[in-house]
């Protein structure tokens, strides 16, 4: 930027700067390449220019701009958003954000006459505090929309798995049998909530921070209502102060943003677990794996391994944002320029990271086979074996000394539950049950006996999940209507049109 600062001119604008006159001399140029945002901060500019509509309508309402003065103004305002959108005005090296950059381009327009004018009651602090929302708020409603495809997904491949059986785990290791699609649907439930947390977000972030000026108001009688409504949000901020320097909802989204993640990476480590040599329980299809560079036999699944490690860096945004944020007094500081970068990073993330996995999720195949050998395997009935004791009047404390006495008798002899006799049955019992009730705890030593027996509210029986799975699909309409709220449309399908 130059040494001294000038007044901004029509002829001369690429040194403009939106602050200088009480100053000597420029910024140096390590401040300046300190200050400069530009390089993030550009995509804002399409918002920036709808607020700068919203707040030249505003003026003109005030007395402060004619109706000729309007509606010169808008037409240059129409024109920057032209000259924008086809790449014919950009930012320059001497920009110190994309609110210095748009004005440069106002002035060229519209002389510094007139668009001088627009920057009359309101500040940068106001400004990119409403901003940040606008731009949230969209992409919100992009990312919901991913989201509830990913869901739809795995409703789709719920469907398709039916009545098939898997090992269920717990600490990794066999637990009891339950349906793949009850496995499936487990991870439904998180992605639903959070595009459930984006939608309560929303309720908390409809509010305008236009006319809280750098943090008082102002004093020119401009209607922050109106602008509010333009700009699509129902109120406007409380408290100035607040409005322009609290971060809290950027970093509420940006907790959304990174549990969206985590639950994307829990399913992430089960598709690459499950889709090893050693468990064998799915393919990915070949458009959305990759090989190796050395060995010819590898197919790594790639997504899945880049969605597990993008959850770290979308909880590093997280945490960053909340270590900026922890310490900042209670108005408009510098620092909350950082707040932007650590959003606009997990947006970019989350969605170049949704159709992948979405893709890689759908085209996915089990191997219903393998997964129902698997199912009853590594003593997974035993729980079986206890709860049958209990409906024949065993107390459950004893019950779970019965069956472990049995997974102990198989395992001895490298054995499953179902490979005891009946003379097994009978001595590990004989206490507690006549001889001939023994052998009849036979009845529930199957893994589609098991699963049919947990027929409770959640459980998973076939018909649980079924139930289930029309209840996610009730869940997920109300959410494709927030979804859906966006002008360039999520990628969100209706459940059945995979």
């Amino acid at each position: 930027m130059a040494e001294q600062p000038k007044q901004p001119s029509a002829d001369n604008t690429e040194h403009l700067a939106l602050w200088g006159g009480r100053f000597t001399s420029g910024p140096s140029p390590e401040l300046a390449r300190l200050s400069k945002s530009t390089q993030f901060d550009w995509r804002l500019a399409d918002d920036d220019i709808a607020g700068s509509r919203a707040h030249a309508r505003a003026l003109g309402r005030a007395g402060l701009l004619t109706e000729d003065e309007l509606d010169r103004m808008e037409e240059s305002l129409d024109e920057l958003q032209r000259r924008v959108d086809d790449g014919s005005f950009a930012p320059v090296e001497d920009d110190e954000d994309e609110a210095t950059a748009l004005e440069r381009g106002l002035l060229e327009i519209a002389g510094d006459e007139l668009g001088g004018k627009l920057r009359a009651g309101r500040s940068r602090n106001d400004q990119i505090a409403c901003l940040i929302r606008m731009w949230l708020r969209r992409h919100s409603r992009v990312i919901a929309g991913q989201l509830l495809s990913l869901a739809n997904a795995l409703i789709v491949q719920s469907e398709r798995a039916g009545r098939t059986v898997m090992p269920g785990r717990t600490h990794m290791q066999h637990a009891q049998p339950v349906l793949l699609a009850h496995q499936l649907m487990a991870h439904v439930w998180p992605l639903l909530r959070d595009v459930q947390r984006l939608v309560d977000w929303d309720k908390r972030v409809d509010a305008s921070p236009y006319g809280s000026g750098a943090l008082a108001g102002n004093t020119l009688g401009l209607d922050p209502e109106a602008v509010a409504h333009e700009l699509g949000f129902s109120r406007v901020t409380t408290n100035s102060i607040d409005g322009t320097a609290s971060r809290d909802l950027v970093a509420e989204f940006a907790f959304v943003a990174a549990m969206a993640g985590v639950d994307i990476s829990r399913l992430s480590e089960e598709i690459i677990i499950w889709n090893t040599q050693e468990f064998a329980f799915v393919k990915l299809d070949d458009g959305y794996s990759t090989g190796s560079s050395i060995m010819p036999q590898k197919k790594n699944p790639d997504i899945a391994e880049l969605a597990r490690g993008k959850s770290g860096r979308l909880i590093g945004d997280l945490t960053g944002l909340l270590a900026t944020l922890k310490g900042l007094p209670t108005a408009y500081a510098r620092d909350l320029q950082e707040d932007k970068e650590a959003v606009f990073d997990q947006v970019d993330t989350l969605e170049v990271l949704l159709p992948a996995f979405t893709g890689m999720v759908a085209t996915m195949r089990f191997d219903s086979e393998r997964l129902e050998a698997e199912a009853p395997t590594g003593f997974a009935l035993a729980t079986d074996i206890a709860e049958w004791l209990v409906r024949n009047g065993v107390p459950f404390r004893h019950a779970h000394e019965l069956s472990g006495a049995c997974v102990k008798i198989a395992e001895g002899r490298g054995q499953e539950l179902w490979d005891l006799t009946d003379a097994d049955f009978v001595d590990v019992f004989k206490d507690f049950l006549p001889a001939d009730k023994a052998p009849k705890v036979r009845a529930v030593l199957s893994s589609h006996g098991s699963v049919s027996a947990r027929n409770g509210k959640g459980g998973t029986a076939y018909d649980r999940v079924v139930e289930q799975i029309g209840e996610a699909k009730s869940a997920i309409m109300p959410l494709a209507t927030f979804a859906g709220s966006v002008s360039d449309g999520p990628a969100y399908k209706a459940p059945g049109s995979f």
